[in-house]
């Protein structure tokens, strides 16, 4: 198939074989009413997939709606999706039709359709499957003819193992799953894209575009683009507009790009300064854990070289648990001694072995909870604290029940 028209007619830039197969796919799918999954990173281009297929299907004449589920509200999005009546709630002064209703005989594009509640996979599974939807605070079913194309940035797998995605959702969603490639896995588009872009800011800001130099071509492919497209795009306005010479050199190019590691978690000493900024919420606690297992791994080294009468390995400063208790040797996390004062005069003292919990679950929900207390219960606060979005934090305060 020749991908070039549709390259051109939706200014769709390179020459990658993913690129050239996600649109492939797109286009032979487009005829079907078949539900069709777009995955891909953030900033990968994933709406121009749902255009395309919109445009090559029998409801090109229809409406096209296009909605990020992320933005809305939980206490909302049902109204934005299926519509409500009047009264239904508080400020719902009027009936209002919701993107079902205004979509009928076209096409509707969810993006980050992971981030939908359960109720309302519920209802959205219902209208894919019957065609039915019932608007908020009515009782009357009432038909769509809606073709449904979903994108998503996340592991749909791992959120139903989670349980944060219903399976037969996912499933219905994902009739026909497109990959759209991050930009580090096209290398060969990542100059093109960025001569394009320096084109546009040339004509949009009055002034000469912008060249790399050959060092700084290769440092340009060689970048890992966390943000893909939309990221590359900025960093050519930015340049475009501060910089005077209009060759950008290696050096000049290095001050434009983030520093950013490949690594789950980051290393102590690296660009990222050994820090959480930057990682997500599930990294954060798999790091907490990895540090938990070599501090245990740690003390189980010294307990063992007491046990033999050997000294320990390594110094440990005092540390006092309570008035009631007696000092006793800093241990890393995991198994703590505690000698009470009452027996601290007997040369065999009994020791206490507290178990630290190994669940992920309870690590999050703690983590979450310090970040609310550090926070005076400000959310939009702790979210940026702990990396995630206000959304998801206020998915899991509720996740969790945390006062």
């Amino acid at each position: 198939m020749n991908v070039q028209p549709i390259k051109q007619r939706y200014k769709i830039i390179g020459g990658s074989p993913l690129l050239d197969r996600a649109i492939e796919i797109a286009v032979q799918v487009a005829p079907t009413d078949l539900s069709v999954l777009v995955q891909g990173e953030s900033g990968s281009g994933k709406e121009i997939m749902a255009k395309v297929i919109h445009d090559h299907s029998a409801r090109k004449h229809g409406p096209y709606r296009a909605l990020n589920c992320g933005a809305i509200p939980e206490g909302t999005i049902d109204s934005e999706l299926f519509g409500h009546e009047k009264g239904s709630f508080t400020g719902a002064h009027e009936a209002r039709k919701g993107y079902f209703e205004t979509a009928n005989n076209g096409t509707l594009f969810l993006d980050e359709v992971g981030e939908l509640p359960l109720t309302t996979q519920v209802r959205l599974l219902r209208v894919l499957e019957t065609g039915e939807f019932i608007r908020v605070g009515s009782s009357n079913a009432q038909k769509t003819s809606v073709r449904v194309v979903a994108a998503t940035n996340v592991n749909m797998l791992q959120a139903v193992q989670k349980g944060t995605f219903r399976e037969d959702l996912y499933y219905r969603l994902n009739t026909v799953p497109i990959h759209m490639p991050a930009l580090r896995e096209r290398p060969e588009d990542v100059h093109l894209l960025f001569r394009y872009f320096a084109q546009e800011a040339a004509s949009k800001y009055k002034a000469p575009p912008i060249n790399l130099r050959e060092d700084a071509q290769q440092l340009l492919m060689n970048y890992r683009w966390p943000g893909n497209v939309r990221q590359l795009r900025n960093i050519v306005d930015q340049m475009s507009v501060i910089e005077r010479t209009r060759e950008i050199d290696i050096a000049t190019l290095r001050t434009y790009l983030p520093a950013e590691t490949t690594a789950l978690v980051p290393v102590p000493g690296t660009a990222s300064g050994g820090g959480l900024e930057g990682i997500n919420e599930r990294e954060l606690v798999f790091k907490f854990l990895f540090d938990m297992k070599n501090d245990l791994n740690a003390l189980k080294e010294q307990v063992k070289a007491l046990a033999g009468g050997q000294p320990l390995s390594m110094p440990m400063a005092p540390v006092y648990r309570d008035e009631l208790l007696m000092p006793t040797v800093q241990q890393p996390q995991g198994t703590v001694s505690i000698v009470p004062a009452s027996q601290a005069m007997h040369e065999d003292v009994e020791h206490t072995e507290v178990e630290e919990t190994l669940s992920i679950q309870e690590k999050e929900k703690e983590l979450i909870a310090k970040a609310l207390v550090k926070h005076r219960n400000r959310r939009k606060g702790a979210a940026k604290e702990l990396g995630i979005s206000e959304r998801t934090l206020y998915r899991k305060i509720k996740e969790y029940s945390i006062p």
